[in-house]
């Protein structure tokens, strides 16, 4: 039902002496006609010129992933090169265009949609609630969510015209890239920041921490660049091959690189815990940047290589779990992010100092009738009163 494996179509002129037109090619199982494949071939040039048309109409008996391989033998021939070009190839299922591995995609993509969204107004709703220890990248996260919602749904809407008309709508597959492209920059932007402790710790970042931006951000353009001529390209093209090495190549680069801030943060906590007094506190954000860096791994990990070697694993059919596993996997990973840096009071990043004055701040007052029912408000580093405590 599908097109793409070891049963094949092979078409070869070996009787071009008399100039007589290859046989259309049949397939004895298909008694049951459940799918049709039509081919228009012309063949051009100034020794001979003839068109054909066949059809090739496979049973239910004879399922199974398909390849047409056209061979041209004249062009074989030492110092001989006749033109030739495909004039329609057209690829049907019972039920539409798509192959029986990408059937399931645009439902796939709509109820993963729904539940990246449900997940993007829980967050915000948490937003809400605990307002007095928000940071911008709190926001910054939720938008990730929306936007990776948002790229689901056009990619279900470009999956179901591809399957209705076989081509995408060049509006609905130009609003995909756009969300797609943007899902991707937030993507890496957002993991980077929490892996150098942006706005949790400190608002500004070091110079190697900028170095990873300025080359983590390009790639990620690069990457998505390549992504779209992928999906416009056709597969038998050398551009198609080309942009898929670069694709796997930057992106393994990309996923490299946003380990790096996590890496630098660890040290600096290791460094911090015996030299400022608060070491149970910083062996607290040192547990959850560990755990952060697990996460990350495991996530790249799955995603690039155990998914991919799941997908060439399975029979056709199923080919379509590798895209399920890789949205759950995704969906696992925003909502594990999400707990370990929500925003409240119990949190070990917001138990954390901000800068000097709030060490400075944070020294015992004792006990004295003169100070006696006085108390002292803390502040984070966003500016609200998280919290009143009085003194000792």
């Amino acid at each position: 039902q599908s097109k793409n494996q070891d049963k094949s179509a092979e078409h070869q002129d070996k009787r071009s002496d008399d100039k007589k037109p290859e046989q259309a090619v049949q397939n004895p199982e298909a008694v049951n006609v459940t799918g049709t494949f039509n081919v228009r071939l012309s063949l051009t040039g100034s020794v001979f010129s003839f068109s054909q048309q066949f059809r090739i109409r496979f049973g239910s008996e004879a399922e199974g992933l398909y390849s047409l391989k056209f061979h041209y033998c004249r062009n074989s021939d030492p110092g001989f090169n006749e033109p030739y070009s495909f004039v329609e190839v057209r690829e049907k299922n019972p039920h539409g265009f798509l192959s029986a591995a990408e059937i399931p995609l645009p439902r796939l993509y709509l109820y993963m949609a729904g539940v990246f969204f449900i997940a993007a107004l829980v967050w915000v709703y948490n937003l809400m609630k605990h307002s007095y220890s928000v940071f911008k990248i709190h926001w910054l996260m939720a938008a990730l969510a929306f936007t990776k919602s948002m790229s689901l749904v056009f990619h279900s809407i470009n999956y179901y015209f591809i399957n209705t008309k076989g081509h995408p709508i060049e509006g609905w597959a130009i609003m995909y890239y756009i969300t797609h492209l943007l899902k991707g920059a937030l993507l890496f932007i957002t993991l980077a920041l929490i892996g150098t402790g942006w706005a949790f710790v400190k608002y500004i970042l070091s110079d190697k921490e900028k170095k990873i931006f300025m080359i983590v951000i390009p790639l990620q353009v690069l990457a998505n660049v390549a992504y779209i001529i992928i999906e416009s390209t056709e597969e038998g093209s050398s551009e198609y091959y080309v942009w898929k090495e670069i694709l796997f190549l930057v992106d393994l680069i990309c996923c490299g690189a946003i380990l790096f801030p996590v890496v630098w943060s660890i040290r600096h906590l290791q460094e911090a815990s015996s030299t400022d007094g608060k070491a149970a506190m910083n062996l607290e954000k040192l547990k959850l940047f560990r755990h952060y860096y697990v996460m990350i791994v495991c996530y790249i990990y799955f995603t690039r290589i155990i998914a991919i070697l799941l997908k060439f694993t399975m029979p056709f059919q199923w080919q379509w779990c590798y895209e399920f596993l890789v949205e759950v996997s995704t969906l696992i990973f925003f909502v594990l992010t999400g707990y370990k840096f929500r925003p409240a009071s119990n949190n070990p990043y917001l138990q954390l100092p901000q800068d000097e004055d709030d060490v400075e701040n944070d020294e015992v007052v004792t006990e004295s009738g003169a100070l006696e029912g006085i108390s002292k408000v803390k502040k984070t580093s966003n500016g609200r009163d998280r919290q009143k405590e009085s003194t000792l």
